[in-house]
This record gives structure tokens, C-alpha cells and sequence, in this order.
């Protein structure tokens, strides 16, 4: 599991920040990893788990010996049902175990280090800010409020909303300080307020540059993607790393 020793959170501002490592380690490697990840999770090895680290890094090991062992442990034998399910599938189970262990482990943190009530609900609203893992990974990530009763009214989100371009231009946007004029129809259903980058999870900030696969309808931070606004204005399609590398498998 966990080689070198990380530091033992004991404030809710710390358990927050474990958990949003060990979260974003999980989202590159069902995400932006999603190869390697693939590879590591051989279907004739032991009961092996996907850990995600503080760091931000993840990894696929087997779980700990000892017992009871001194964190939550994470879904066993994830590699066995590797090949005998569609990967989407599979990657969307994994997220969903991988959600559920990270909020173990930081009510573990907030237990052991006797958090009260408010501390708790604290914590709590400062993860449920974040959209899930499974969210991110299957590209269903839920609105503040509902996306259909709410999609003419002014929004109410505290963050602003992002302009689009065409299509012809390859749907890459750069983030604006207000949401534009409501235009037609269900095209502008993805630009509601709340938008999260499909690699690290994060919503948009003022300003930043982003891009849409043309294939998965995602939308990602240029810098996540590694790609510049001079590159963007090249590509007639745009494919993220995740669909670029997508094998059928069955």
C-alpha cells in the first residue's frame, strides 16, 4: 500500500486536503492514467486494490496484512471483473468503490480524532462541493441546482459561467466573468454553471482556457490536456487522452 509515511491529518482543513489528494490521485488514474491503470489490474493476479495517496498520485497494490488495518482499506479484487464487463463499466465500479473509501477514510480521521458535530458537517459540505469520482469519470456531472427547471433562469451559483464557441471551432472556450445570453436549445445544456475539468475534477476558474472532446462531450483545462490556445485553433476534432487510448474490449 502506502510506502513512504504522509502526515497524520487532524483538523477538518486537513482531512479535507487528504482527501482532496488522495481524490485527484484516484480521477488521473481512471482518467488521464487510464492505460496504465488498465494494465496493472491483471485479472490472474491476487485481490489488488486502487489506492490514491495524498500526494495527488495513486496506485494499484495489494491490500495490508495486518488486521484491523490502520485505514479503511479500499474495494478488493477489482481486477477480477476487469475483463468480464465493458471498460466503462468497469472503470464507472471502480469510482464508485473509489468514492466510498475516501469518505471512510476521512469520517476514520474525523472519528479518531474526535471531531464533533459541526466539525463534521463542516467537512462534510467542503467534500459535497467537490463532484464525485464517478461523476468526473462517467462525465455526469450534476448541476447546483436542476440543470432543466433552472436552465433560463439567472443562475444563482456563486461561480460565473463559461461562453462557447462554435463547433467549427472545435468547441474550445475560454471562461468569461458573466454567463452569456441564453441561445438555442439543448446545445448550451453542458454550460451550466458548475462545470468540472474531466481530468482533475476542479471547477473552471476566471479566465481559464479549456477544450471539449468531440467524442465524449467532456470539457478539460488546456494545461490538464496540454493544450495551448494557438494548438486548439489546429484541431478539427478534438479527442481527451481517455478517448484517444480507448481499445474496445469485452
Amino acid at each position: 500500500m502506502e510506502g513512504v509515511p504522509h502526515p497524520i491529518p487532524r483538523t477538518v482543513e486537513e482531512v479535507f486536503n487528504d482527501f482532496r489528494g488522495r481524490r485527484s490521485g484516484l480521477i488521473k488514474a481512471l482518467t488521464i492514467d487510464v492505460d496504465k491503470f488498465y494494465q496493472q489490474c491483471d485479472p490472474e493476479k491476487e485481490n489488488l486494490c486502487l489506492y490514491g495517496l495524498p500526494n495527488e498520485t495513486w496506485e494499484v497494490n495489494l491490500p495490508v496484512e495486518e488486521v484491523p488495518p490502520e485505514l479503511p482499506e479500499p474495494a478488493l479484487g477489482i481486477n477480477f471483473a476487469r475483463d468480464g464487463m465493458q471498460e466503462k463499466d468497469w472503470l464507472s465500479l471502480v469510482a464508485v468503490h473509489s468514492d466510498s473509501w475516501l469518505l471512510a477514510v476521512a469520517f476514520y480521521f474525523g472519528a479518531r480524532f474526535s471531531f464533533g458535530k459541526n466539525e463534521r458537517k463542516r467537512l462534510f459540505r467542503m467534500i459535497n462541493e467537490l463532484p464525485t469520482i464517478f461523476e468526473v469519470v462517467t462525465g455526469n456531472v450534476k448541476q447546483p441546482m436542476d440543470q432543466y427547471a433552472n436552465h433560463n433562469s439567472s443562475g444563482k451559483s456563486k461561480s460565473s459561467a463559461k461562453s462557447r464557441q462554435s463547433e467549427s471551432e472545435s468547441k474550445v472556450v475560454k471562461m468569461s466573468a458573466s454567463k452569456d445570453e441564453d441561445e438555442s436549445g439543448e446545445d448550451e445544456e453542458d454550460d451550466e454553471q458548475g462545470a468540472t475539468c474531466g481530468a482533475c475534477g476542479d471547477s473552471y476558474g476566471t479566465d481559464e482556457f479549456w477544450i471539449c472532446c468531440d467524442i465524449c462531450e467532456r470539457w478539460f483545462h488546456g494545461k490538464c490536456v496540454k493544450i495551448t490556445p494557438a494548438k486548439a485553433e489546429h484541431i478539427k476534432q478534438y479527442k481527451c487522452p481517455s478517448c484517444s487510448s480507448k481499445r474496445a474490449r469485452v
